[in-house]
């Protein structure tokens, strides 16, 4: 006879009332969302999404290219950039461009990836023009006065200096240096100590001038604004950036998954487990296909196989999943643990295990549906942020997917078949390919 716990009962219930909430939301979805292209006097193009219920603009920016293209000897340059250049500008020293931000209630930060360099500003509508003037200092005449230099330098150092005992830090650099020797993706985007530390103002100031121009802008906007009001706003903020930019450039790579286990020797009470396989870009025709698949292997929360076999089976690990990403120039299926050290060959049996169960065996029909009910139904959820909604701005115009994405999105997730699923992992599933990284007490593991 069939019997269910309570707790099971539960689950079942939570699960049917979450399946209807998420066909609820459905019915709202992403289609009242109207993506309006604007394009300034000046020429500069942003996309943007009006919304008149609260006096606030919010405007995500990115230029292309970020700390791939620091040089080799000033690793970190970007990142020192970017907490640098809300710290004083134009006529304004740190304090007094500080204030005025505050006085206004005007946030502007800005932050560095492996493969852009980003801007992020929200200001009340009234203050709009205070607000882009200061983001127009900020990327034209950014100051990098000694006193906040070594102020953030110091930050930066200490915080590196925290990261050579810190094993997801040390478990990723030893990843990405093994995947990608020899190319600008294996070094760390943060810095070292040594770099960090031989950054000077002159590399600072080079750095805005060669880095931020027209042709590498892209901008995304959310808020109580209207086209014709946003048009000026972008020429102040972003005309007198300089039309082309001159860097060099990153090539594609292959990454190097040989299915090696490497150990990094470290005195903590649990070790962090680091693991790759093949993905794919954004632009494949199969992404969608291996979207949908990795949420049923690893990204599902409590629902995928990797959580079903390492955690609430065997209680082997804190925590498991994958995660698709697609570089500019590369593209991994990522993932992680972490474990007491003594348990940590076992998790790694598991993960491999399942890594060879999934490519052999592939996934269910119930699993595919469950996987398309929650991956088109929860896309709603996504909209209910500003600052959320202009960053997806940016990320379509950066993966080339059109204005009419947000009503085209959940028809792809909703196309994709078990031969999608099949094929897709033939591809991009391999447990000979899997790669692990694992930093903790690793004395008693051996090594691939």
């Amino acid at each position: 006879m069939l019997t269910l716990s309570v707790f099971g009962l539960r689950k079942a219930f939570a699960s049917s009332l979450f399946a209807i909430s998420l066909l609820i939301l459905s019915s709202v979805a992403a289609q009242a969302t109207t993506i309006k292209e604007v394009v300034s006097p000046g020429g500069i193009t942003a996309w943007l999404v009006e919304d008149h219920l609260n006096p606030i603009i919010t405007m995500r920016f990115a230029f292309k290219g970020g700390a791939a293209l620091d040089p080799d000897d000033r690793l970190g340059l970007s990142r020192l950039a970017a907490s640098l250049m809300d710290e004083g500008a134009g006529d304004l020293d740190s304090q007094a461009f500080q204030r005025v931000l505050e006085d206004r209630s005007i946030t502007l930060r800005y932050d560095s990836g492996l493969d852009s360099f980003r801007g992020r500003l929200v200001t009340l509508t009234k203050h709009a023009d205070t607000a882009f003037g200061l983001l127009h200092d900020s990327l034209t005449t950014p100051r990098f006065d000694a006193e906040p230099v070594e102020r953030i330098r110091g930050q930066i150092l200490s915080g590196l200096r925290q990261d050579e005992e810190d094993p997801q830090t040390q478990a990723s650099r030893a990843l990405f240096k093994h995947l990608y020797d020899g190319h600008p993706y294996s070094r760390p985007a943060d810095g070292t100590l040594e770099s960090v530390a031989a950054i000077t103002q002159a590399d600072l100031t080079a750095f805005t001038k060669r880095m931020l121009s027209k042709d590498a802008l892209i901008v995304g906007v959310v808020g109580d604004v209207t086209p014709e009001a946003l048009g000026p706003l972008l020429d102040k903020a972003f005309g007198a950036l300089p039309e082309t930019r001159n860097v060099g450039a990153v090539s594609d790579v292959k990454p190097n998954l040989d299915g090696s286990k490497l150990l990094i020797e470290l005195d903590v009470p649990q070790s962090a487990i680091l693991f790759a396989d093949q993905g794919l870009k954004r632009a494949d025709p199969e992404f969608y296909a291996a979207y949908v698949m990795n949420y049923v292997l690893g990204s599902g929360g409590f629902t995928s196989r990797l959580y079903t076999e390492v955690r609430e089976k065997r209680g082997l690990a804190y925590s498991v999943g994958s995660y698709l990403y697609p570089f500019d120039h590369s593209a991994l299926t990522l993932g992680q643990s972490g474990t007491q050290t003594a348990r940590v060959q076992e998790t790694i049996d598991v993960i491999r295990a399942e890594w060879k169960r999934f490519a052999e065996d592939g996934i269910t029909s119930s699993e595919l549906d469950d996987a398309k009910l929650y991956l088109t139904g929860s896309y709603p959820l996504r909209f209910t942020d500003s600052s959320g909604i202009a960053q997806m701005l940016v990320g379509l115009q950066q993966d080339n997917l059109g204005p009419s994405y947000f009503d085209d999105r959940n028809a792809f997730i909703d196309a994709v078949t078990a031969e999608d699923i099949k094929r897709v992992t033939a591809r991009i599933i391999d447990e000979n390919r899997l790669t692990f990284v694992i930093a903790g007490q690793t004395s008693g593991l051996k090594t691939q």
